[in-house]
C-alpha cells in the first residue's frame, strides 16, 4: 500500500507555507521580549509555549526557577554556558515569560507537567530584570524619565522599583562606584520575588578598557559589582540570578577571553545547570517551530513503519543503527524529516564555526520546507536527497556557512540548471524516474561540509543510501548513478566507499583533458594489440594468431594449423549486415600484399563488434589518462597530495581492469569464408558466416576452438564414410582411383 506524501499529513506553520517568515525571528533577543517589540512567537507567551519544545536541559532549570520563587530553596545563581547556538536566549525568555505570570499555566504548553513535579498549584509571579549586554553601553546611560542609569547597578534597580528603587543605590550610580553586598540585598529584599536575566555579559565587559574610566565606572568596579551581587542575592530567598557565558570558542580574541575567565572566577562556585539541546530533542524544537500539526497520525505512523521495513529488509547495505528499534521512534520523532538529516547538520555542519546549531537547523530547513512545498515534493518524509539545492534561497542558506568555492560545484555537479546530475537522468530512464544521480548529489553534498572533524572525509555507501532510498524503491539503481557520478562529476572524490565533494576539482578533470591528447593510430590502437594478444594463452591450435597485422605479413602456407587473423578496430562487425570487417576479411583472403593468396582456407578472423567499438576505444583513452597521471607523479611531473596520488593509483587499476572486460566484450565476432557448391562445383562468390564468442568464457582460445568445432569450420577428424563421400565427389572419378593423401589434407 502506497504512503501518503508528507505534505498530505505535516501542515507548516503560515510563516513557512507561504514563505513569510524572517531569518531574525529565528534569533531569539531577549531585549525585545522586555520592551514588547519581539515576534508574536516570541512576545506572546501562549504563542511561544506552543512552538517551543520544553527540553531536558530546559524543564530542569524552569523547576529549579520556580521552586527559588516559590521560596521552596534551590540555587540562587544559575550559569548558562553552552555553544553558539546551544538555546540560552531561548531558555532566558520561558524563564521572563514563567516569572511575569501574564497567563496561567494551563495556557502554556508543556508548563503544568514543571508545576506538578515541583509541587505548585499555580505559578510564582516575580519581578523580572534584563540585562543584555548588547543592549548597553559602558559610555551611554539609560534614560527612563528623569532618571539616567549609568551602571549596570543603576539598570538592576530601576527595572527592579522604579524610581524607589533607583534611589536605594542612585549614590552609587552616579559615582559610578558599586554598591555593597548590604546594599544589594537590601535593593533585592525590597523587590523579590525577583528574577535577573543576565544575557551576552562578555560583549558588555570586553568594552572595558584597562585602567579607563566610564561613565559605567571602571573594569575592576563592574567586576567588584558581579561579585557583590553572586553573594549577595543568596541572601534573599525569593530572589534568582541567570546569567548567559558563551564558551571559550565563541568569546571573540584577545580582550574576550580574558574578560571570559575573569566572570567565570566569579561564577565558577556556582553549579551551572544546563544540559544542551540533543539531536533527539532538536527533533521535536524543529518540527513544533517549523509544522502547526500533524493531521493524521496513523498515516504518519504507516509511512515510518514503511521506512523501517526498508532498512530491515536491507540491513547489509545500510547504517547498523537503521536495524534498532529506536529509530523507528526516532523517524516518528522528526517526522516528517529524516533524521538523516539532522544526524548531518548537528554532526557535521554544527562543526562549522557561524553555525548555530538549532538556530543555523531552523534557518534551514525553513526554507527547505517552503521550498519543497511550492513545488508539491510528494516524498514519503523529507530526506537528505530532497535538499533543494536549486532554490536560491536554500543555496545562499548553504553558502552562508561555506567558505567560497561552492558555487561552482553546485552549479555543474549537483544542482544547477545545467548540472552533470541531470544530463545522466536524461539519459538513463530508470535513473531518471527517481531522479537519482541528484539525489545521490545532494545527500553528498549534505555530508561534505569542511571541518566535519572525521577521521576520514565524506559519507560512506550506507548513509549515502540511506539518505535517498523510499519504500518501492530499489537501492540497485541508486548504485548504478552512483558509479556514473563517480565517472563523470567534476568535483565528487572517493575513496574506498566514501564520498564526498570538494571545491577543489578532482584528478578527473585532470584525466579528462588528457584523455584528448590520445590518437587512435599512435597510442590507442598499439595498446589495444597488446590487450588482445594477451587474452590467448600459449594452448591453441592455430600456426598463428595475427593481431592487426598488415595482409603482406600473414603467411600464405599450410602450417602447423589455420590461422587467425584479428581484425583493427577500424573494421567492425554488424550483425546481419555486410560489414567493414567483412570486406577487411575477403581483402587479406584473397592477397598476401600484392600477390593472390594461394592458400585461403587456412584463414579465420575475429572481428570487433561495432555497438561496442566505441565504448572500448573510450574506455582505452581513460586508461591511457590515469596511467600518464601514476606515471608522471611516479616522475615526479606532477604533484599531488598522497590522497590523489592513492586515487590515481586505483583509478588505473579499475580502468585496466574496465579495459579488459571491454576488449573482451568487443572483439567477438567469429568470421569464417564459405563457398558453396553447385552440381559438384564451387561457386567463385565468397559468403561470410559469423558466430558470436561469449565474452564471459574464462579461456578465449579455447571458446573460438569450440565454436569452431560445433561449427564444423574446424574439421580435426573424420569418419571413414564421410570421407568415402568426399573422395568419392571430388576425386574418385573419371577412372581415378586413388588420390595423394597430402594433396586431399591440403585441399581440405
Amino acid at each position: 500500500m502506497p504512503q501518503k506524501p508528507w505534505r498530505d499529513i505535516a501542515i507548516p506553520h503560515q510563516d513557512v507555507l507561504k514563505g513569510t517568515f524572517q531569518q531574525s525571528e529565528f534569533a531569539a533577543d531577549l531585549s525585545q521580549v522586555q520592551q514588547g517589540k519581539a515576534p508574536p512567537e516570541y512576545q506572546d507567551a501562549r504563542q511561544f509555549f506552543a512552538r517551543t519544545f520544553v527540553t531536558e536541559g530546559m524543564a530542569l532549570l524552569l523547576d529549579k526557577v520556580l521552586r527559588r520563587l516559590a521560596g521552596l530553596g534551590g540555587d540562587p545563581v544559575i550559569q548558562l554556558q553552552t555553544a553558539f547556538g546551544g538555546g540560552k536566549t531561548h531558555t532566558l525568555i520561558a524563564v521572563s515569560h514563567l516569572a511575569e505570570g501574564a497567563h496561567s499555566a494551563g495556557d502554556l504548553p508543556g508548563i503544568p507537567p514543571l508545576l506538578d513535579t515541583a509541587g505548585l498549584n499555580e505559578l510564582p509571579r516575580a519581578r523580572v530584570v534584563v540585562l543584555d549586554g548588547i543592549n548597553l553601553s559602558p559610555t551611554t546611560p539609560k534614560v527612563h524619565g528623569e532618571i539616567q542609569a549609568r551602571t549596570l547597578w543603576g539598570e538592576l534597580a530601576w527595572q527592579l522599583g522604579g524610581t524607589d528603587g533607583y534611589a536605594m543605590v542612585q549614590a552609587a550610580d552616579e559615582a559610578a562606584t558599586s554598591p555593597d553586598k548590604d546594599q544589594i540585598i537590601a535593593l533585592l529584599t525590597a523587590f523579590s520575588p525577583c528574577v535577573i536575566l543576565m544575557d551576552e555579559l562578555v560583549a558588555y565587559y570586553r568594552q572595558f578598557q584597562p585602567g579607563k574610566s566610564y561613565p559605567a565606572g571602571t573594569f575592576e568596579t563592574n567586576m567588584t559589582f558581579i561579585q557583590a551581587l553572586t553573594e549577595g542575592i543568596r541572601s534573599v530567598p525569593k530572589a534568582i540570578l541567570l546569567a548567559s557565558l558563551p564558551d571559550s570558542h565563541n568569546a571573540g580574541e584577545g580582550r574576550g577571553q580574558a574578560v571570559l575567565a575573569e566572570l567565570e572566577s566569579y561564577f565558577r562556585r556556582v553549579h551551572a545547570i544546563w544540559k544542551p539541546v540533543t539531536k533527539d530533542e532538536a527533533f521535536s524544537i524543529v518540527r513544533r517551530r517549523l509544522f502547526e500539526r500533524i493531521d493524521d497520525s496513523l498515516a504518519m505512523e504507516d509511512t515510518c513503519r514503511a521506512f523501517a521495513k526498508l532498512y530491515q529488509a536491507n540491513g547489509d547495505e545500510l547504517p547498523p543503527e537503521t536495524q534498532e528499534r529506536d529509530y523507528l521512534e526516532r523517524m516518528q520523532q522528526a517526522y516528517p524529516i529524516h533524521p538523516e538529516i539532522f544526524d548531518r547538520l548537528y554532526e557535521d555542519w554544527s562543526t562549522l564555526s557561524n553555525f548555530q546549531r538549532t538556530r543555523g537547523v531552523l534557518q534551514l530547513l525553513a526554507q527547505v520546507v517552503h521550498r519543497l512545498w511550492k513545488d508539491g515534493n510528494a516524498d514519503g518524509m523529507i530526506l537528505p536527497g530532497a535538499l533543494p539545492l536549486n532554490d536560491a534561497a536554500v543555496r545562499n542558506k548553504c553558502l552562508d556557512y561555506l567558505p567560497q568555492g561552492w558555487d561552482p560545484v553546485i552549479d555543474q555537479d549537483i544542482d544547477g540548471e545545467h548540472a552533470r546530475p541531470a544530463y545522466i537522468e536524461s539519459k538513463e530512464p530508470l535513473i531518471g524516474k527517481l531522479h537519482g544521480a541528484r539525489r545521490l548529489a545532494r545527500t553528498i553534498f549534505l555530508g561534505s561540509a569542511p571541518g566535519a572533524g572525521r577521521s576520514a572525509p565524506g559519507l560512506p555507501l550506507d548513509h549515502l543510501l540511506l539518505g535517498v532510498v523510499q519504500p518501492g524503491q530499489t537501492l540497485g539503481h541508486y548504485k548504478d548513478a552512483l558509479r556514473r557520478l563517480r565517472d563523470q562529476l567534476n568535483y565528487l572524490n572517493a575513496e574506498g566507499d566514501r564520498f564526498w565533494f570538494d571545491t577543489r576539482p578532482n584528478l578527473r578533470r585532470e584525466m579528462e583533458s588528457r584523455r584528448q591528447r590520445f590518437s587512435m593510430k599512435d597510442d590507442i590502437e598499439p595498446l589495444l594489440r597488446e590487450r588482445v594478444q594477451g587474452l590467448f594463452g600459449k594452448a591453441h591450435v592455430f600456426g598463428g594468431i595475427h593481431v592487426f597485422t598488415p595482409s603482406a605479413d600473414i603467411p600464405d602456407d599450410y602450417g602447423n594449423g589455420p590461422r587467425l587473423v584479428v581484425l583493427p578496430p577500424a573494421a567492425p562487425h554488424t550483425k546481419g549486415k555486410a560489414s567493414t570487417a567483412e570486406r577487411a576479411a575477403k581483402a587479406i583472403l584473397t592477397q598476401r600484399g600484392e600477390q593472390p593468396r594461394q592458400k585461403q582456407n587456412r584463414l579465420l578472423f575475429l572481428a570487433p563488434d561495432t555497438d561496442a567499438l566505441e565504448r572500448l576505444k573510450d574506455q582505452a583513452r581513460t586508461y591511457l589518462a590515469w596511467a600518464s597521471i601514476v606515471t608522471d607523479v611516479e616522475a615526479m611531473r606532477l604533484n599531488l597530495d598522497q590522497l590523489q596520488a592513492k586515487q590515481a593509483k586505483d583509478e588505473r587499476e579499475e580502468s585496466d581492469k574496465a579495459l579488459r572486460r571491454t576488449v573482451r566484450d568487443t572483439f567477438r565476432w567469429l568470421l569464417s569464408p564459405v563457398q558453396e557448391v553447385r552440381k559438384g562445383r564451387l561457386e567463385p562468390k565468397i559468403l561470410w558466416e559469423a558466430v558470436q564468442v561469449s565474452p564471459a568464457a574464462q579461456n578465449l582460445a579455447q571458446e573460438i576452438q569450440h565454436k569452431l568445432t560445433e561449427n564444423e569450420w574446424l574439421v580435426t577428424e573424420w569418419s571413414p564414410i564421410h570421407l568415402a563421400r568426399i573422395l568419392d565427389t571430388w576425386y574418385f572419378r573419371d577412372g581415378l582411383t586413388e588420390v595423394g593423401a597430402l594433396n586431399v589434407w591440403q585441399d581440405t
